[in-house]
């Protein structure tokens, strides 16, 4: 059995959406295996149980937020600790921001998977919410067997609050010291001074004036700071993402460009999302150029871009603060600029 951390770079909010993902995967040869697993939400757990799990994130969140590496890493499993570069760039990412930040679990999952024979595609754990019939979903991929924990705790009482997702595996050890760090995720909780709720509500205004784009962005926003990991679902979000693609633009880029033309000039646009740059929040754009070599006729380009871009959907005006554009040419680095709205003319 061979353990290998991956790292995944998603690109929404430079230092806002930086949702690291630092998951633990496992590549093992295996026939395919019944599901032996189970989940078990902090009310449902008894104190012997929970008390454990508590204390290594309280521990693990005090060193992360120091920006103490190398005592996160003693408490890491080795086929992490063998990789830990990019974790350890992450904390020290995220320590700038919440080192005055009062730190506190607010949510604690345990999640069962040691009678699983062998690892499978993805391992799906399914959590019933006490009191109600909502469950929560926690799909996590190639995960070999082993008890673990997922941990959500919150940073707040700082400019920039964020939500630290341990991914905690039980090594069999007594006590705390038994669980070590498995997964590592960050995610921040406002976006340009407001929080996921914010922008949900937004967005909704924004698809009754019938302004899909911006909607369809301020969805994705909202869904973005509302979960602190990509592999959890629950009703909620999945209300939201279905609200999303009911607003999302036939034309908006994805398997294809987005061509858009103007003045002689065909620009395929390969992405968009939302970003903070700064400090508002403005509509990033990817495009494919044939050369960025000349700084001037990029920029030059780049403008004829994004005035077409606010011709064809003056709507955008309304829901951003700027436009980030990003040319890309082979073998070439990226050429970007940025222009407020009132600057666009």
């Amino acid at each position: 059995m061979r353990f290998v951390l991956i790292f995944q770079d998603f690109p929404p909010l430079r230092r806002l959406r930086q949702p690291i993902l630092f998951a633990l995967l496992a590549m093992v040869a295996g026939a395919p295996l019944a599901r032996a697993v189970s989940c078990s939400t902090e009310s449902q757990m008894t104190a012997a149980e929970r008390d454990p799990i508590v204390q290594a994130a309280r521990a693990l969140g005090g060193e992360i937020q120091a920006a103490n590496v190398n005592g996160v890493r003693q408490s890491t499993i080795a086929a992490v600790a063998a990789q830990f570069d990019p974790v350890a760039a992450s904390i020290q990412a995220v320590s700038a921001q919440i080192q005055t930040a009062a730190l506190t679990i607010n949510g604690i999952y345990s999640l069962k998977a040691s009678d699983l024979k062998g690892t499978q595609d993805e391992t799906q754990f399914f959590c019933t919410v006490p009191g109600s019939a909502l469950i929560v979903t926690i799909t996590i991929p190639q995960l070999p067997p082993a008890n673990y924990a997922l941990v959500i705790m919150r940073a707040t009482g700082v400019e920039h609050p964020q939500q630290i997702s341990l991914l905690l595996q039980n090594d069999g050890g007594p006590g705390a010291a038994g669980w070590k760090l498995a997964g590592f995720f960050t995610r921040p909780m406002t976006a340009a001074g407001h929080d996921g709720v914010w922008y949900w509500t937004a967005a909704r205004n924004f698809a009754q004036k019938k302004q899909d784009w911006n909607a369809y962005f301020y969805y994705q926003t909202a869904a973005f700071l509302l979960n602190p990991v990509d592999f959890m679902s629950s009703p909620n979000l999945e209300k939201l993402q279905k609200e999303t693609q009911l607003v999302r633009p036939p034309e908006a880029p994805g398997a294809n460009p987005l061509v858009l033309k103007a003045g002689g000039q065909s620009f395929n646009i390969t992405s968009m999302r939302t970003d903070t740059f700064s400090g508002g929040l403005d509509l990033v754009i990817n495009y494919r150029t044939k050369d960025v070599s000349n700084p001037v006729a990029t920029h030059t380009e780049i403008v004829e871009l994004m005035k077409a871009m606010l011709a064809q959907y003056p709507e955008l005006r309304q829901g951003f603060h700027g436009l980030w554009v990003y040319a890309h040419a082979e073998s070439q680095n990226p050429y970007a600029i940025e222009l407020p709205m009132n600057q666009i003319q």
